[in-house]
């Protein structure tokens, strides 16, 4: 499956100006609950899940002035793998001044399945970025574990052909993963978000641990200050938990850095 998307800025509003889809990848049709300045689409998997040799590949690429949100029509499955690993790909090209907040819905990763993500983000100078990937590992209501197969994320951000974060995380399933405290503690849930784009002062991040402290969830979590951004991780067993915690962030960078309030995504409230 392939999937091409490009943004660019018309009359102050940021419009989808070219889509290439490729099934069983397809983009939904643009909304604009903020205003026409920025630009809402989903991305919808028609074969509903991920089996083992897929080939994913995805590229985003806003053009200067663009702010767009971009996550996906329902959550991804990846399947028990039949030998092969699959794979999905996103390349994310960001111009002078755009701003991209890609946040997908939660993936749930089987046991027994083989699955690698790539992602690489190219900024421009005074672009911004902001991710996240949740992750849940096992079909939790069914009581199953994450005991065979194998996880790989690997995730790169460029600004100015330097580095400013490169992300590597592998996880092995098997006992001593989904229980030893340094793998999932047995915790189905990993979770990350990332923004970059400026530097963060210590009271941005200590904001962000306090929200955490104050939605009083179980599980582990954490905020690091990074070179020009932020990183939150979570480790637990609520996606509603994970979910609720990044949404508070957003919403905190949002009023920071760009002093409006944030509007949830409409295929998020289906």
């Amino acid at each position: 499956g392939t999937l091409s998307l490009t943004y660019a800025k018309h009359q102050q509003a940021t419009r989808l100006v070219k889509a290439y889809s490729k099934a069983p990848l397809k983009i939904q049709r643009s909304f604009y609950p903020e205003g026409e300045d920025i630009c809402h689409n989903a991305i919808l998997h028609t074969a509903g899940g991920i089996v083992g040799g897929d080939r994913l590949e995805q590229s985003l690429h806003l053009q200067p002035e663009t702010h767009a949100v971009v996550t996906t029509a329902a959550a991804s499955k990846v399947y028990r793998s039949n030998g092969l690993t699959a794979k999905q790909t996103t390349n994310i090209q960001l111009d002078r001044h755009a701003y991209l907040e890609y946040l997908p819905q939660p993936t749930i990763v089987f046991d027994g399945a083989l699955y690698r993500q790539d992602l690489h983000v190219e900024l421009a100078a005074d672009a911004s970025w902001l991710g996240w990937e949740i992750t849940r590992f096992g079909r939790s209501a069914r009581g199953e574990k994450f005991l065979q197969g194998e996880w790989r994320s690997y995730t790169e951000v460029w600004q100015n052909q330097q580095p400013l974060w490169i992300d590597r995380q592998w996880l092995p399933a098997g006992e001593d993963l989904w229980y030893g405290a340094s793998g999932l503690a047995a915790q189905p849930i990993v979770a990350s978000l990332c923004w970059i784009g400026q530097p963060v002062t210590k009271e941005l991040v200590e904001k962000a641990r306090k929200l955490w402290q104050q939605q009083n969830s179980p599980g582990d979590a954490g905020v690091t200050q990074l070179i020009s951004g932020l990183l939150c991780r979570y480790r637990g067993a609520s996606t509603a938990d994970a979910i609720g915690w990044f949404t508070q962030i957003w919403q905190l960078l949002r009023l920071t850095y760009r002093h409006r309030c944030v509007t949830l995504p409409r295929i998020w409230q289906v």
